[in-house]
């Protein structure tokens, strides 16, 4: 019986493709896979692992064969859901691999930002030795700090359990409440958006682009911030207003941000490179050779389960 056909585009470690090709013929040659060649050929596949690359109207109507499109990561909003689904087409993602590792990063950018390591790394290199008895040089503490969690789900929650071993009171807003022992468990409180907004120390972004939440974060919002509170973006650029974000942090009405996704990508301001007061990162929350190789496995699992026993894992266009 000859097996499904599987198109897995962009740069993905081979060895999360293992279990994917014992059970189906998997072309991966991300060197030739040009959006103009992905559309000539995509009819000849059953499967789409998509990488780089926009899932839209015209891509869809291309893959005539496809029955699963699923995306090599959390985050789905280069694919058009609702009109693969219209043509019959899941659409999935792999929320489970990313957890840990997008967690890991905004961490990272947290403490980063907040020690203040981008300016004190800068002037090492030009020579300089930062003062740092000087209150205008020094960082924050995050202990006995407020952490402002927007968007409380799989990573809000494990980015909340990094801040409680530093000490941090952690509050958040979500679209929907946890429930009372969710809640106490986590050691988390809801709040409304403003009082996340005007309480925080440091808030850290978890939700989806959509709608609703694009540009949530604006010059209204930055305004009504604490001029010593940082923000932390690794989940989707489009939730903050690059600009308002930009004249937020040179007036000063702002301390800070750590930023591994932009509203432009990838092309980043050359203004917000230049100022001391963000770190920068390059989209890299799962940037290590764990993650995408389980991020990997986490799609290939997509695909078998639905094309060979005909179950929808991780279906996010239902």
């Amino acid at each position: 019986m000859n097996k499904a056909k599987i198109l897995v585009t962009g740069i993905i470690p081979e060895a999360g493709l293992t279990e994917l090709k014992e059970n189906f013929e998997v072309i991966h040659a991300p060197e030739h896979e040009t959006r103009k060649w992905v559309l000539a050929h995509l009819s000849e596949y059953e499967g789409l692992i998509l990488i780089g690359m926009k899932g839209d109207r015209e891509l869809i109507d291309a893959g005539t064969n496809l029955k699963i499109i699923t995306a090599s990561g959390v985050g789905y909003d280069h694919i058009d859901i609702d009109y693969a689904k219209q043509k019959g087409i899941v659409v999935a993602n792999c929320p489970k691999s990313v957890l840990v590792p997008t967690a890991e990063m905004t961490f990272a950018l947290l403490l980063a930002t907040v020690r203040r390591l981008h300016f004190y790394d800068k002037n090492i290199r030009q020579g300089k030795w930062v003062n740092v008895s000087k209150p205008e040089n020094m960082g924050t503490g995050l202990q006995g700090k407020t952490l402002g969690i927007y968007g409380m789900g799989r990573i809000g929650s494990e980015v909340a359990k990094y801040a409680q071993v530093f000490g941090m009171k952690v509050i958040y807003h979500n679209r929907h409440q946890l429930a009372s022992e969710v809640e106490k468990a986590e050691h988390v409180s809801y709040v409304d958006f403003d009082t996340l907004v005007k309480t925080s120390d440091v808030i850290t972004l978890h939700a989806p682009a959509l709608p609703s939440t694009t540009g949530v974060f604006n010059s209204k919002v930055f305004k009504q911030m604490k001029k010593t509170a940082y923000i932390i973006n690794a989940a989707r650029g489009q939730l903050i207003n690059q600009d308002d974000l930009i004249s937020a942090l040179k007036n000063g009405e702002i301390a800070g941000a750590g930023l591994d996704v932009y509203e432009t990508e990838p092309q980043v301001p050359q203004t917000l490179c230049e100022l001391d007061n963000v770190v920068l990162a390059p989209h890299a929350g799962t940037g290590t050779l764990e993650a995408r190789t389980e991020t990997a496995k986490e799609a290939s699992r997509n695909l078998i389960s639905y094309l060979c026993d005909h179950k929808a894992l991780n279906r996010v266009n239902e």
